[in-house]
């Protein structure tokens, strides 16, 4: 019998039962990563929970939470990209304490609109971002070098620009930008009916996106992970989403930027796997001769990712400005150290090419669950930054253990 003849009779016999726990084994051996990450998030959880008796997860703290990773989150979505395309950004708390520190000026000392202060602040993180990215991508300076120095002169323009004094504070509704809930017109009393139906809605949205998506690839022959996996996966995220929407709605209900936040992930997880410049960055990162040599403007497409991480680091400035109603001269201190083991911990390798969306989402809130946890066991900051630190070697390693193996 012919090759192609056998390759048919294999094809037209169906799996048996005994291979089907054998094809599960390996998609999990080959995602390992991604799976062991939100493992971790929720045995780290689980953890804490137990430890505290219960505080992690009450709806005040849980709040809290939110609030205090929510601009390592934002900056940690532009860290990704630029960690991606084989580079690195030291200069994000620097930039993210200078944008905080010129809104305060503009608001307070000159009497700006929230609103065009906040179009103004954006703005300038970009252009920053794209100096230091112009650097990079067209004059070959190492991003190391670029960006460290230019964490050394925006800290130094945020101490001349507040003349070493903390300024605030700000209008009520800039507060809101990080301290404000979503409105309740609903006019739930013990629960925040509106925040509850809006968890409901995108806990919904999900599984049909991710249903839709998994048609499409069925239907044009590519390869799916198992549907048992992705059944439980999805439930399972859905459900998280509810239960932590029923938490937040039993206090003040969701955080405004909680929204933010998960507008900006759809966002950037939509542009990362759907869009040509998100596979470009991709390509960029594993391999920039090759990407070059295929047509791809490898310079300009660095220089972007070094632009979107400046106004991503400016509205974390912004976020981190107004849930403290002041502006400080030690604002942004050591944030980059955060944004960079939270891309590494989900997931981004240190020679660009790999990193995901969620996992850089789930490696900020396994650094904030821990920090928070530590915190309310009165662990510390000596011992919580060398368990830290251990926790960032240890993703790394694993990373770079897998790729040799």
């Amino acid at each position: 019998m012919s090759q192609p003849e056998v390759n048919a009779v294999k094809a037209a016999v169906p799996v048996s039962a005994a291979e089907g726990p054998k094809l599960h084994a390996g998609f999990l051996k080959n995602n390992l990563r991604e799976y062991g990450m939100l493992i971790s998030l929720v045995a780290i959880m689980v953890l804490f929970q137990v430890l505290t008796d219960g505080t992690l997860l009450r709806p005040l703290n849980l709040t809290n939470l939110l609030l205090q990773n929510s601009y390592v989150v934002i900056m940690a979505l532009g860290m990704l990209l630029v960690i991606v395309a084989g580079h690195i950004d030291l200069s994000v708390g620097s930039v993210c304490g200078f944008i905080g520190a010129l809104a305060a000026v503009l608001m307070v000392e000159y009497g700006w609109h929230f609103v065009p202060t906040a179009i103004v602040s954006i703005a300038a993180g970009a252009l920053i971002g794209a100096a230091q990215g112009w650097f990079v991508a067209f004059r070959k300076i190492p991003s190391f070098i670029v960006t460290l120095a230019g964490m050394l002169v925006f800290k130094g323009l945020t101490l001349a620009l507040l003349a070493g004094q903390s300024v605030g504070p700000f209008p009520v509704e800039f507060q809101r930008l990080s301290s404000g809930f979503i409105p309740d017109p609903l006019g739930g009393e013990a629960l925040r009916t509106t925040s509850l139906v809006v968890g409901a809605l995108a806990a919904a949205a999900l599984v049909f996106f991710k249903l839709r998506g998994r048609a499409k690839l069925t239907a044009h022959g590519m390869e799916t992970e198992p549907y048992a996996f992705f059944l439980v996966k999805n439930l399972f995220f859905a459900a998280v989403i509810l239960f932590f929407s029923y938490l937040l709605s039993t206090y003040k209900g969701l955080p405004n930027v909680l929204i933010v936040m998960a507008v900006l992930i759809v966002v950037y997880d939509f542009v990362t796997n759907r869009t040509t410049i998100g596979r470009r960055i991709y390509a960029l990162g594993g391999n920039e001769k090759a990407a070059r040599l295929s047509g791809v403007k490898t310079q300009r497409l660095a220089f972007l990712t070094f632009v979107n991480m400046g106004a991503l680091a400016a509205l974390a400035g912004l976020v981190f400005a107004a849930r403290l109603n002041t502006a400080t001269p030690k604002a942004g201190l050591g944030f980059e150290l955060d944004v960079i083991a939270a891309c590494f911990i989900g997931g981004a390798s240190a020679s660009g090419g790999v990193g995901r969306v969620m996992g850089a989402v789930i490696g900020a809130f396994i650094m904030g669950v821990m920090n928070n946890g530590m915190s309310i066991l009165g662990i510390g900051i000596d011992y919580q930054q060398v368990i830290k630190g251990l926790v960032l070697l240890a993703a790394v390693f694993i990373d770079v253990y897998n790729k040799n193996k």
